[in-house]
């Protein structure tokens, strides 16, 4: 399958300039951006993979993460090559630092995943494994596809879009999940080579202005960003900007990639986070990459019972009717059927289109 045309650039004398994240690449003729994957062919932007994937796989839905949308549920996951960050601790370099398009081997049009969705019993498709912003015109491409069987859509990404791409792309979005790598400058200046900033813009706006379901990831990474100050000030800012019914991920790192010089998180330190972000006045804060069955359930904000029982994507009890705690009424945050999937933790490879 041939590339196709981006959207959002514009043309500079004998140069395009990519407009789909903050770093606004400009590329003379045969050029790539920084992702690798956004090219200068023949005077325009060109998405080199669009209707290419590095494989399909269906996933429980809070692998993610989500737990407040359809809970249990199975959800088609796929992505491409290539990202338009540099994060020195990517848990999945060999796919989104990729140089190397053949990575990106298997071929399917749109509307041949959301079939393959349907086929399957998947409540949505995840746009994920790596940034979604580098191949948004595939994406939502494939998100109208969805849509028109009444299949979810669901983007895993780090939020570093430009305003036009932003808005466009998640019009066709229905929840989200935003990795939050840290709350400074600094840390996205050495380790991801990008900015804070519009990654704050974009929680704003899916949060204020969409009906977008939200939830935020954030890998806690000894030493880097897990200073207890540092999670004092972003759970505060989430509180103020963001709200308390935003879920939030404290994930645990692991070495990958090019930061092996830093230790696995402890989870002392996971719970001490999630302990400062329900005293900041979160109401559905979870630990990630670690078992705690505990920290990993839902609890009712107005009477404190179990609602949703997790046990490492596994669900046990659900007590969600109606969007509300069954025990007491109160309204639960997120978007929920009246009984939990029965996915499991299952992860199945999916093979479909030509290969």
């Amino acid at each position: 399958m041939q590339g196709k045309e981006a959207r959002w650039w514009c043309a500079h004398y004998d140069r395009v300039i990519c407009e789909a994240c903050p770093r606004r690449c400009s590329l003379g003729e045969g050029q790539r951006g920084f992702c690798f994957v956004r090219k200068n062919t023949g005077g325009a932007l060109e998405l080199t993979t669009y209707g290419r994937s590095t494989g399909f796989c269906i996933d429980p839905i809070e692998k993610k993460p989500l737990n407040h949308f359809l809970p249990g549920s199975a959800v088609l996951s796929f992505g491409t090559a290539g990202c338009n960050l540099g994060c020195k601790f990517c848990q999945n370099w060999d796919i989104s630092k990729s140089r190397e398009l053949d990575i990106a081997c298997a071929e399917a049009a749109p509307e041949e995943i959301a079939q393959a969705a349907l086929a399957h019993g998947c409540g949505s498709i995840a746009f994920t494994y790596n940034d979604p912003v580098t191949w948004a015109e595939y994406a939502i491409d494939t998100a109208i596809a969805a849509h028109k069987l009444d299949i979810k859509t669901v983007a895993v990404t780090a939020g570093y879009m430009s305003p036009q791409a932003r808005e466009e792309f998640f019009s066709h979005i229905d929840a989200a999940n935003v990795d939050l790598k840290a709350f400074s400058e600094d840390f996205y200046r050495k380790l991801t080579f990008g900015s804070l900033a519009p990654v704050l813009d974009t929680l704003k706006y899916l949060r204020n202005e969409t009906p977008v379901w939200l939830e935020i990831t954030t890998l806690l990474i000894p030493g880097e960003n897990d200073a207890p100050e540092e999670t004092a000030q972003m759970c505060a800012w989430i509180a103020q900007n963001l709200g308390p019914d935003v879920p939030l991920h404290f994930t645990a790192f692991h070495p990958d990639y090019k930061l092996l010089d830093r230790p696995a998180t402890p989870q002392a330190t996971l719970v001490r986070a999630r302990a400062q972000a329900l005293d900041a006045g979160l109401r559905y804060v979870y630990l990630g990459n670690v078992l705690d069955a505990q920290r990993q359930s839902t609890y009712c904000p107005g009477c404190g019972c179990l609602v949703i029982e997790r046990n490492h994507y596994q669900l046990g009890k659900f007590a969600v009717q109606d969007g509300c705690c069954a025990q007491c009424g109160t309204k639960i945050a997120g978007v929920f059927a009246n009984e939990k999937g029965s996915w499991g933790n299952r992860r199945k490879p999916v093979r479909l289109g030509a290969e």
